[in-house]
């Protein structure tokens, strides 16, 4: 019985795919006043830039580390797995 805190194989893998489905990175958050003085925030991408409405300074840097944190995130997880598969 799998516990609802256990991510599956299955789930990392969709996960894997729904990021490497977005637009090209590395992404960036630019913040008026703290990255530029004109314009607004934004988070550069490798394409079009995305502009957030109503997100916080807080949820668009969380958004544009995504990109980059969550492969991070997935190939440590993988890595712990199969430390665990060698060690039972």
């Amino acid at each position: 019985m799998q516990q609802n805190n256990i991510i599956s194989d299955e789930e990392l893998n969709l996960i894997k795919k729904r990021c490497e489905k977005t637009t090209n990175g590395p992404w960036v958050s630019y913040i008026e006043g703290r990255d530029h003085t004109c314009g607004s925030n934004f988070i550069m991408t490798g394409g079009e830039d995305i502009e957030l409405l109503g997100a916080t300074v807080e949820d668009q840097e969380f958004i544009a580390h995504a990109k980059q944190d969550i492969p991070k995130l997935i190939n440590e997880i993988k890595r712990l797995k199969r430390l665990i598969e060698n060690t039972q």
